[in-house]
């Protein structure tokens, strides 16, 4: 049995809804007396300009989490999207580089895409990425809820299928040439806030929203909790699936949109090496792989806490192997963790 200290420090540490928080605060001022740079205003701003793409990914996870699912296909969702936005808004094109291009001399041509220099470019073409993003949830979700498909094998094989298609549809090559509008949502500022901070600030709300204050958002507990009990309480059980794999699709659109913005492209390879993360800060959050719980400011804590270690990983210089191995690490560690909340909880120990 654990001594009176013992069970104050789990109830108020490690059981606390900001454990991760006291973590990263902890790991940022421990790293900052050996990196000296980690806490300087340059870093501090490229670590926020990290966080809200990568945050955009984890809320989207997060639903298909709280009802049991997983979604491996966030990624390539965001890599076929920025494609297809790209494709749009681009006013120009190599020859040398699209004319193999199956849609060349049709919807593509050296003078760009069908919105190249329009000045609806920007506003349609985030349009478009957004309802593709939503589209291939709906088709994810449809094929875990009607077809009874195992969610990671439906998302494995959406992963492999829009990965594919994204690198076919370009020939693996970047679009480039995009509005200058675009660009700016992802690279522009006010002061030292850059404008993804408030796309992810009205995400964030209006996912709080949904979970604390409207009905649906019990659902998605309920139905995590328990799908079987749920279906007998009348809860529209695959209509709440579908709709958590559509909001995964919906907000892999909206990093799609902040990262092509960032990087002035549109890429097949997008987000390649992404999915680690976002399922690495889910877990670290706090959001369990079991199903039924979650919350919007833990994915928040998550994706500071791998925000931090990502940039002190790279500002160590450590080779990409190296780095992915301690990520690794640290996720085991974090889905150790949550094994060991619900067990203290189920036992009542604390």
């Amino acid at each position: 049995m654990l001594s009176k200290a013992g069970k104050l420090f789990v109830r108020y540490f490690l059981l606390s809804e900001n454990f991760v928080l006291y973590l990263s605060v902890l790991y940022f001022v421990v790293l900052s007396l050996f990196i000296p740079h980690m806490a300087s205003g340059r870093n501090l701003t490229n670590v926020s300009s990290n966080m809200w793409p990568l945050f955009a990914l984890v809320v989207g996870q997060m639903f298909v989490l709280i009802v049991g699912g997983l979604d491996l296909s966030q990624t390539s969702i965001m890599a076929f999207v920025s494609v297809i936005g790209a494709m749009l808004m681009t006013s120009e094109l190599d020859p040398a580089l699209f004319e193999n291009n199956i849609l060349w001399g049709t919807l593509l041509a050296e003078t760009g895409g069908p919105l190249g220099g329009s000045v609806l470019a920007t506003p349609v073409g985030i349009i478009v990425m957004l309802i593709v993003g939503a589209l291939v949830g709906l088709v994810n979700g449809v094929s875990v809820a009607k077809l009874k498909m195992p969610p990671f094998m439906v998302t494995l094989i959406s992963m492999m299928f829009f990965g594919g298609l994204a690198i076919f549809a370009t020939r693996s090559e970047n679009i480039m040439h995009l509005p200058a509008s675009f660009v700016a949502v992802g690279r522009g500022q006010v002061g030292l806030i850059p404008y993804s901070f408030f796309i992810a600030l009205i995400l964030a709300t209006g996912t709080h929203y949904i979970l604390r204050h409207t009905v649906l958002g019990q659902w998605f507990y309920s139905v995590g909790k328990n799908v079987r009990t749920s279906m007998v309480s009348g809860v529209p059980t695959q209509k709440v699936i579908i709709i958590a794999y559509i909001f995964s699709g919906f907000c892999a659109g909206v990093a799609s949109i902040l990262y092509s913005a960032r990087l002035e492209a549109g890429r097949p390879t997008l987000g390649q090496d992404l999915l680690l993360d976002v399922i690495g800060a889910a877990v670290i959050g706090g959001i369990s792989l079991y199903g039924g719980k979650g919350k919007v400011h833990w994915a928040l804590f998550g994706v500071l806490f791998f925000a931090l270690l990502a940039n002190s990983l790279n500002m160590m210089n450590l080779s990409f192997f190296t780095v992915q191995i301690v990520k690794g690490i640290i996720i085991l560690m974090a889905a150790a963790i949550d094994v060991t909340r619900n067990r203290l909880i189920i036992r009542g120990i604390v």
